[in-house]
Parts: C-alpha cells; structure tokens; sequence
C-alpha cells in the first residue's frame, strides 16, 4: 500500500470549503487539464453516501474510465471516495476538513496499489511523481481560489 498526504490552511469557512469540494464540476477545475478529466455522471448530482461518480481521462498518455463511490460522507467534516474502476489496483481518498481560527484545513489523504503486483511496482517512482504533481496542482488551484495573494 502506497500513501500520499497532502494539508493546506486557508481563509474561508468550513462550511464555504466543503461546498466547493462537494460540487462535482470543482473536481476538473482542481484537476490539471493534460490528465484531459471530464465528469461522465450527468450534472448536476448530489454528493452523498453511496453516490457513483464515473469520470474519462488520460493517465501516462493511456485513456482511462473511472468509477468511484462516495463511501463515507459525514458533512462538513469528511468524506471518502474509493475506486470501484480505474488504473489502480485499489485507490482510497480520504478528504478531511477542520475549522481553526477562521480557516479551514483541507487534508488529503490517498491510499493505492498499482495493478499487476509485483510488476507494476517497477512503475512505482514515476507514479508516485505523477500523483505527487497532480496534488501539487490541485493545491495551486486552491490557493488561487480561497486565498487572494497565493
């Protein structure tokens, strides 16, 4: 098993952030635009536990459909999707959200296993990179967002 944790502070509302985080259309915002992600589910949809999301894009130059399902969903504290269908072996996202003095902390955490154990291991720096990159992105975008002078 593989993790990624990402955390970032900003100035706005618990409630203001998990709306943004909550409405699908955000997800290709934050989303750099080479991964080509697109939401397939008909919009709008509401969030909630046990939603189905399917989402197309293109990972290492290869096109991909995505499934995952809102598993957990306790608002505006948390919420976790994990993939149904996709390019990993098992992918697990976990968004968390705190209020502290007047800003919200947004953590990110990713929990995956690359398809064809032991072999796809070997892709294992390079994936890593790509999600590392993709993360990176998403907190620019963010930043932009919630905070005036990033």
């Amino acid at each position: 098993m593989h993790k990624l944790s990402k955390s970032i502070t900003v100035p706005v509302k618990l409630d203001e952030v998990f709306s943004f985080f909550t409405y699908a259309g955000n997800l290709e915002k934050i989303t750099p635009p080479e991964l080509n992600f697109v939401i397939a589910t008909k919009q709008p949809f509401e969030i909630k536990k046990e939603t189905l999301i399917e989402y197309r894009l293109k990972l290492f130059g290869l096109k991909f459909s995505w499934k995952t399902i809102i598993s957990e969903w306790d608002p505006p504290n948390r919420f976790v999707d994990e993939q149904l269908k996709g390019p990993y072996r098992y992918w697990q996202h976990i968004h968390n959200f705190y209020e502290v003095n007047g800003g919200t902390i947004i953590e990110d955490e990713v929990n995956y296993k690359l398809p064809f154990f032991p072999f796809g291991e070997i892709a294992y720096p390079f994936v890593r990179l790509q999600i590392k990159r993709i993360f990176n992105y998403r907190e620019t975008v963010i930043r932009q967002t919630f905070i005036s002078d990033p």
